[in-house]
Order: structure tokens, then C-alpha cells, then sequence
């Protein structure tokens, strides 16, 4: 028999009990009136947990569509947008827009920093005619964390709609749609929402309507404007996967019984104790502390270990499964991701499998030192 596997990479993320509990319920009708009564309580709480009074679409796709389906509902061929690069998925949003004919200035920053706000204004002030900007709130590939309320102020006084990408971070850190004046938020199921993946969720300003419904350029699936006629009677466009509503309004309740501060909380203490058991063991992570994520932590590998070689050794003798590093990190780190349906055991159990695959690949780390770190960081808490 296989040992239980420990899923830490940052998605998909391990589905609790509850949730997949109830995606098991008989199948429904995506037209019949109780479905529609789901979609109606599902919309609700989505929007606590987007902290807006915005409209929120849940589409049937991966979180990757529902950037797609931002990108493509608010840019023309032609389009000025800017890109803010500081990760493959930042790197991914650019990709996205210039597929649908956009004219994109993709601005590069070094990986493991975050997007430094006054290049943004200097940008902005520059071109009056720049129609989008795109970021990523929490860049998994670097474990950084964007300042999406600073970046929100700088565009809410250009015309540019402010498009961010959260699918790493919605439902595990603190993320004001509203206050931080973006137009469209987008996440995703399999990450810290606790789903399996397949849905995508998209918010949209006043703002960002106003920009769709000039907008020239057209699309079939993912057209928002349709989704909006559709949600206004409780319904979707096209057929919906219905188990996942069951297990999204399960993850739903299961979020807001913890309390989202109680969830923001839980997170951050997940992350600094990863962060110590790091320390502890003589690593070094890749992002300043100030721009950590509460989500994911990047490990600089040491010069005397093989990334591939670890993470084969975690998953094979102890059934630990982290991320590895992916670009231009592809190789030089190793993630491990704390979000969704994490507790603090998990950390324990992670660290000390980390303790001995790293002595296993020729890092003598000593025993038990990160985990007391970890271990330190809990007790502190609890006091």
C-alpha cells in the first residue's frame, strides 16, 4: 500500500472532506429552478470572499480562462496594454493579451522583486492611451506578493482599467476588490478556495463595464457581457459544472465559519513558520520577507543539491510532493505551498521530510532544526 500522499505544491490544492462530500450529491439540472438558487446563494458569498459589491461570474474553466476571458472582453487588436512582469504567470498574462492583438509594453522586473509602483505612474503619465494594465497579486512562480492597493490608487486616475490576476491568493490573504479600486479580479478554484480545479471566478467594476461595452472586438465562450444577462436571472450561459457549484458553495462556508481574518490569519502563520523551519535549516528563500506570499515559499536550492533530484526524493521515500522552480528559476529553487485546506501539521510533516531528502542529496542539514523553528513560531502563537 502507497503512503497518504501530501499535496504542497501551490495547485491543486488537497480538497477537504466536506467539499468533496458534496460533490458527490446527484446531479441536477443546470436550467431547473434549484440550480439557479445555488448559483444565486454561490454569488453571495463569492462576493464576501472578494470583499466587493462588483458583479462575480463563475465560469467553467481553469483560473488561466478567467484571465483569458478578462483579457479578451476588454482589449481590441490594436489595444494599449500594460504588463507587469515579475513571474512566468505575469509573463503569462502578456502572452494572453498580445494573443488577442494587443499592443502590449510588458514591463520586466527582476524575479523575486516586486513591481516598483513608480515605474507604473511614470508609464501612465506617459500614455494617456494605455487601455489595460495587468497584474499578478501573488506571483507563485517567485513567491512574491504585488501591491495591489498602491497600484490600484495610481490607475484609478488614468482611464486604464486595473486587471489582476489572484487565483494564487483569493480565499488565503487579505484582498479588498473594492478598496483597492480594481476593475476586474480573477481567481481560480484549485488553489486556496480548496476545489478541485475547473472553475474560474471573475469580478467586474462599473468601470470595466463601461470599457466592454465599447469594445469592438468579439468572443463566443468567454463573452462577459452574456454572462452578465445570464446571472441576472440566476442562471450561466452554458452548461455548468454542477458538481463543482456543490463543492464551491461548500468551500464557500467552510471560509466564511472560519472567518476570513481567522483565514488570513491562519495563512500568514503557515508562512512565517515555513519561512523559520527555512532559516533553521541554512537556506535561503527567494523573496525579501516584506514581499513574501502568505501561500507559497521559494527555497534557493543549495549549490550542492540537484532540485529534481530533492523533490524525486520527497515524493518517492516520503510521499511529500513541493513544486519545483519554473523560467528562468527552472532548476534554482523549490516551492512549497501552505494554502487551502493547510494546517500546521502539515508544515511539521513537510520540514521534517525536507530534513532528511536534504541529507539524502547531500546537504547535511541538521535534524530537527527546521522544525523547531516551525515549531517555535506555533508555540509563540498559541501563547
Amino acid at each position: 500500500m502507497k503512503d497518504k500522499l501530501y499535496l504542497m505544491i501551490p495547485g491543486p490544492t488537497p480538497v477537504p472532506p466536506r467539499v468533496a462530500a458534496a460533490m458527490s450529491k446527484p446531479i441536477i439540472g443546470h436550467r431547473s429552478g434549484e440550480f439557479a438558487a445555488l448559483i444565486g446563494r454561490v454569488t453571495e458569498k463569492l462576493k464576501k470572499v472578494f470583499q466587493t459589491e462588483n458583479d462575480v461570474f463563475v465560469l467553467a474553466s481553469s483560473g488561466t480562462g478567467g484571465l483569458e476571458a478578462a483579457v479578451a472582453n476588454v482589449t481590441n487588436p490594436g489595444d494599449k496594454v500594460l504588463s507587469l512582469n515579475t513571474g512566468k504567470f505575469g509573463e503569462r498574462f502578456g502572452e494572453l493579451a498580445r494573443k488577442y492583438g494587443a499592443d502590449v509594453d510588458e514591463v520586466m522586473f527582476t524575479w523575486g522583486t516586486d513591481v516598483d509602483l513608480r515605474v507604473v505612474e511614470e508609464k501612465l503619465k506617459a500614455d494617456p492611451n494605455i487601455k489595460a494594465v495587468l497584474a499578478t497579486h501573488n506571483e507563485t512562480s517567485t513567491a512574491v506578493v504585488n501591491d495591489i492597493k498602491g497600484l490600484g490608487k495610481i490607475v484609478a486616475d488614468h482611464q486604464a482599467v486595473l486587471v489582476v490576476d489572484a487565483v494564487s491568493s483569493m480565499g488565503g490573504m487579505d484582498i479588498k476588490t473594492d478598496e483597492w479600486q480594481v476593475d476586474i479580479m480573477v481567481s481560480g478554484s484549485q488553489k486556496a478556495m480548496m476545489l478541485p480545479p475547473g472553475l474560474a471566478f471573475v469580478s467586474v467594476s462599473e468601470k470595466a463595464w463601461k470599457v466592454m461595452e465599447e469594445n469592438t472586438a468579439s468572443n463566443y465562450y468567454f463573452d462577459l457581457k452574456k454572462a452578465r444577462k445570464s446571472l441576472a436571472k440566476n442562471n450561466t450561459p452554458y452548461t455548468s459544472p454542477v458538481s463543482l457549484f456543490y463543492g464551491l458553495e461548500e468551500s464557500l462556508d467552510m471560509l466564511l465559519e472560519e472567518g476570513l481574518e481567522n483565514v488570513f490569519k491562519r495563512h500568514r502563520l503557515l508562512a512565517r513558520a515555513t519561512r523559520a523551519a527555512i532559516k533553521g535549516l541554512g537556506l535561503e528563500l527567494l523573496p525579501a520577507e516584506e514581499y513574501s506570499s502568505d501561500t507559497v515559499t521559494a527555497v534557493q536550492s543549495p549549490m550542492t543539491v540537484n532540485v529534481d533530484n530533492l523533490r524525486k526524493t520527497l515524493l518517492e521515500k516520503y510521499r511529500v510532493m513541493v513544486a519545483g522552480g519554473q523560467g528562468e528559476l527552472k532548476g534554482k529553487i523549490f516551492r512549497i505551498a501552505h494554502m487551502g485546506y493547510a494546517s500546521k501539521a502539515d508544515v511539521i510533516l513537510t520540514i521534517g521530510a525536507l530534513e532528511m531528502a536534504l541529507n539524502e542529496c547531500g546537504y547535511k542539514a541538521e535534524l530537527g532544526a527546521g522544525v523547531r523553528e516551525a515549531q517555535l513560531v506555533f508555540l509563540e502563537e498559541s501563547e
